[in-house]
């Protein structure tokens, strides 16, 4: 090793400012300092910025200052003070590795120690005085033992930070400065000293009772966290001075009933109800475990400030609830607060285990700074148990820190000894003030126990032994606090008893009050958001009738002003051609299915709807069918038409490759803001897969589970074209299997005019629903997939699609289908002529439009076979579906076989299956495959 590499990382700051010092006050310098900056201005002098012989650092002091060093040509005294600017840099970067912060076991060390022989220095020069103290924040020079006493407290008692990777040199400087006041110690108050053991005492007290009456039911305590309440409170409380007005806040499972009961006031009584597992009040719904319930209020803080706090519900899917947070934000910002992003905090809890080991933490974190998902910084606080489950953190990461994602977004970070509550309350105030200023994430790693197991009747001994007798001797940290705060005669001991036996009062009260109440109340997350939508009833889709009608006149003004590009911007050709296609579309009475779409959007926008549109190549569509964002030719200047039409929102972004992160943020979105139409659009439908718990936990089940409603809108591509497996099938039959009490809506729509109707109608409901659409490939421009401005101006969703040209009287196969084989199947008829067949279409899928099919049924009364046609294998599609809802009526399918796969990769293999079906519907084969339904 050089042995002048310890100059590679010295404070060009310190330099600088020295230098220009220097200039000014040259005596004031120490003169070893005023020697080496005169021989600088010599060789400055001497050779000039441009001189071709000067040395490669003459008209840089930072750099001169190394090759001056590297010649031996300044003194011993300024070698040394590079040496412990070094040292300096060493406890920024590393001295996080060396901390205070686990309350419960050494620190292991891998990693070379701050030991100053390691620096170049020996004991010799701890009583010399260097300059470059003043670079820690020191008033002016000071011993080297004064500095390393000075970097000890900073950096390696109970706070260890990690910021050197941030390369923005602002936000370095700044947080150099936060850490350096009090030697990152806080400075508080007898009364917020009293205040924060209060609020220790609440979480404390209130884990000890729920363990003495509810033996060995789960609870999923936060007992060796419970730091995690006073820094919750703390942070909502310096949040709303820096101007927050509402919190949104996501957690799991664990110190969920403590955060609900203490930072959100739920009523205690409540949660012992809850515990004796009585019913809800609503037979409806099915309401969850207590655990998993959210809350909003609306509190004041202990400075006065009044703050909206939501704790959104979550199921165990550990990291989920993130994206929902991030995207309940984002609509509050966009919808209320006029794109104020100081105005709205989201707060994500999360465990040691799951932030390591959940891909989706990724996905959002890569939103921080993506224009249509970022929410002006997150506060991200991990409830560090050291294990997950009973899985050791050696074996649950490779990282050093599970907190390791914050180098992907520059963030800085804060490790906590979870015991010192002073320390994670001046944490969390950091937290705050670094987001407020950059708006940008920030992580606070709250490094504590877990006191029992996973759940309080597992035996963390199993697997842990060692562990766990520690943690038995271990004091709580509200004992740990008394103590501290009697020492200091800032409490005595008769205060602290009093605040102990009135807060087990007020849970014995609570305690007997609840066995009174005889059945549960489930609360509604953000009620104040959905006041107008009243949640839907039984059949509430099918009989809701709405007028999704639009004066023709205007429709065709706005189909014409959504189509005409600005004349002073040059676009590329094929641009051009197509929206002078679109006019002609307008000119001709003919609208293909993306003027069926975008018309529905700008109609809606005429009426006071706001449209969010997001995912994978949405701004052009993926089969560029959309183009509601297109670019000039030269600059790629964007123009979006549709934000032509009004004041209202209409926003659409292309997001980052996530499906996961992606729905759960618009699902978020979506759930606080009921007046938009938001809507998530996959690449290909199959790309849902990865984003299927937000399907399952959120998307079918919210409703009865919390009383959530929510009209996201999923659009997935469908259909097979003989492409191979892949991107065929957005797998309709999941979601038919999902469907239950009207708890969404499954739609796959062969006409424009119907589409733009079934879009408008999601907002016209006084109710919200999410509606999951299977949307074309190969029709978005098949000649006959077209509809006339008076289909869109004065008709209406229809949900069944009547064959137009059959004769019922004629009529023996009776055939219902849905989506893109409806024109297989019509090319084939008219090739025919064959008026014995009646195409029938199921547009809306589920719930199905009963009284408009027994209508047909009743119609084509004397059919001989009625017929179930699809092109996904038999297993697959909506056939399992259609035989639960149509087993008395001895309905066949006609389908591929049964397969693993959606569909075959050989292309001629496609053409033979879906040949085979068609000529099955018709009876041209020889021997027609009839599958009868059977018991």
């Amino acid at each position: 090793m050089d042995k002048f590499s310890f100059l590679n990382a010295v404070h060009a700051q310190l330099i600088d400012d020295m230098y220009e010092q220097y200039k000014k006050y040259p005596d004031a310098l120490e003169p070893s300092w005023k020697a080496f900056f005169q021989g600088f201005d010599f060789a400055l002098e001497n050779y000039g910025d441009e001189d071709a012989d000067a040395p490669v650092s003459a008209s840089d002091p930072v750099q001169y200052a190394q090759q001056a060093v590297s010649n031996n040509a300044v003194s011993e005294d300024i070698t040394k003070e590079f040496k412990v600017v070094n040292l300096i840099e060493a406890y920024r970067s590393r001295g996080h590795l060396f901390t205070k912060t686990n309350p419960v076991r050494e620190r292991r060390h891998y990693f070379p120690t701050l030991e100053i022989e390691n620096f170049g220095l020996s004991k010799e020069d701890l009583n010399k005085k260097f300059n470059s103290a003043t670079q820690t924040g020191m008033p002016g020079p000071a011993t080297l033992q004064e500095i390393i006493t000075h970097l000890q407290n900073t950096y390696c008692d109970s706070i260890g930070v990690e910021y050197m990777h941030i390369q923005n040199v602002e936000e370095k400087k700044w947080i150099m400065e936060w850490v350096n006041v009090n030697e990152n110690h806080p400075k508080l108050s007898a009364e917020e000293k009293t205040e924060i053991l209060f609020k220790l005492n609440q979480a404390v007290a209130f884990e000890n009772y729920l363990h003495t009456k509810f033996v060995g039911q789960k609870r999923f305590s936060l007992e060796g966290g419970e730091s995690l309440i006073p820094a919750l409170d703390q942070l909502i409380t310096r949040s709303s001075q820096l101007g927050v007005d509402e919190v949104v806040l996501g957690m799991a499972h664990r110190g969920r009933l403590n955060v609900l009961t203490n930072i959100f006031q739920k009523s205690y009584k409540q949660i012992f109800s809850e515990f004796e597992g009585k019913e809800f009040e609503e037979d409806v719904f099915s309401g969850d475990v207590k655990y998993h319930l959210g809350s909003s209020k609306k509190i004041t803080t202990a400075n006065g400030e009044e703050v909206r706090i939501n704790l959104t519900p979550n199921p165990s899917h550990l990291e989920t609830v993130a994206a929902l947070v991030e995207g309940i934000c984002r609509a509050k910002v966009d919808n209320t607060y006029q794109n104020d992003y100081s105005k709205v905090l989201p707060i994500v809890i999360h465990g040691d285990g799951a932030i390591a080991g959940q891909g989706i933490v990724y996905e959002i974190a890569q939103m921080m700074n993506l224009e249509g998902y970022r929410t002006g910084g997150t506060v991200h606080i991990v409830v560090n148990n050291q294990v997950s489950f009973t899985t050791n953190y050696l074996d649950a990461r490779s990282s050093v820190y599970c907190t390791d994602i914050a180098k992907v977004t520059d963030s800085p970070v804060m490790h906590i000894n979870a015991d010192d509550v002073e320390a994670v309350v001046h944490a969390i105030r950091f937290a705050a003030d670094f987001r407020a200023k950059f708006g940008k994430d920030v992580y606070i790693d709250l490094l504590g126990y877990r006191k029992y197991g996973h759940n309080e009747g597992d035996e963390p001994r199993f697997t842990q032994p060692n562990l766990y007798k520690l943690i038995s001797k271990h004091q709580n940290p509200r004992e740990i606090y008394k103590e501290l705060l009697i020492k200091e005669n800032v409490v005595s001991d008769e205060v602290l008893k009093k605040m102990e036996q009135e807060f087990k009062a007020l849970l014995d009260e609570n305690f007997d009050a609840s066995k009174e109440i005889e059945r549960n109340t489930m609360d509604v997350f953000m009620q104040d958001d959905w006041t107008d939508f009243p949640i839907g009833g039984k059949n509430c889709i099918v009989k809701s009738e709405v007028d999704t009608s639009y004066d023709l006149e205007k429709l065709k003004e706005l189909a014409i002003k959504i189509s005409t590009l600005p004349g002073d911007k040059k676009f590329i050709n094929k641009i051009t051609r197509l929206f002078e296609n679109r006019i002609k579309m307008v000119e001709n009475n003919s609208l293909d299915w993306s003027m069926g779409e975008l018309l529905a959007y700008a109609t809606l926008l005429t009426e006071k709807y706001n449209v969010r549109i997001s995912g994978e190549d949405v701004e052009r569509g993926t089969f560029s069918h959309r183009h509601a964002v297109v670019k000039t030719e030269d600059t790629e200047e964007e123009y979006i038409p549709l934000r032509h039409v009004n004041e209202q929102r209409f926003d659409v972004y292309n997001s980052h490759l996530s499906e996961y992160g992606v729905l759960g943020f618009d699902y978020g979105y979506a759930m606080a803001a009921p007046r938009t139409l938001t809507i998530w659009e996959a690449q290909f439908g199959d790309f849902t897969n990865g984003a299927q718990i937000i399907v399952d936990q959120y998307l079918v089940a919210a409703e009865e589970k919390w009383k959530i409603q929510n009209g996201l809108v999923m659009m997935l591509p469908h259909g097979s074209e003989g492409q191979g497996a892949e991107h065929s099938s957005a797998r309709l039959e999941r979601f038919l299997t999902l469907c239950a009490n009207d708890n969404m809506i499954v739609a796959n729509i062969t006409s424009p005019a119907n589409y733009f109707h079934l879009l408008r109608r999601q907002m016209k409901f006084n109710f919200r629903k999410p509606l999951v659409i299977m949307t074309p490939k190969s029709l978005l421009r098949h000649p006959k997939v077209v509809s006339p401005l008076e289909d869109l101006a004065n008709g209406s969703f229809q949900p069944i699609l009547d064959d137009p040209t059959a004769d019922p009287t004629k009529v023996e196969r009776l055939v219902l289908c849905t989506g893109k084989l409806y024109y297989d199947l019509l090319a084939k008829k008219e090739e025919l002529n064959d008026d014995k067949v009646a195409l029938v279409r199921l547009e809306q899928i589920y719930p199905l439009a009963m009284d408009n099919l027994n209508a047909i049924f009743e119609k084509y009364k004397n059919r001989k076979a009625l017929i179930w046609a699809q092109e996904e294998p038999e297993n697959m599609g909506a056939w399992s579906y259609i035989l639960r809802n149509f087993r008395d009526t001895g309905i066949q399918v006609i389908s591929p076989v049964a397969s693993g796969t959606p569909a075959p990769g050989s292309h001629k293999m496609f053409e033979k299956n879906q040949t085979k079906i068609i000529n099955d519907v018709f009876q041209t084969n020889d021997e027609p495959a009839k599958r009868p339904v059977t018991a």
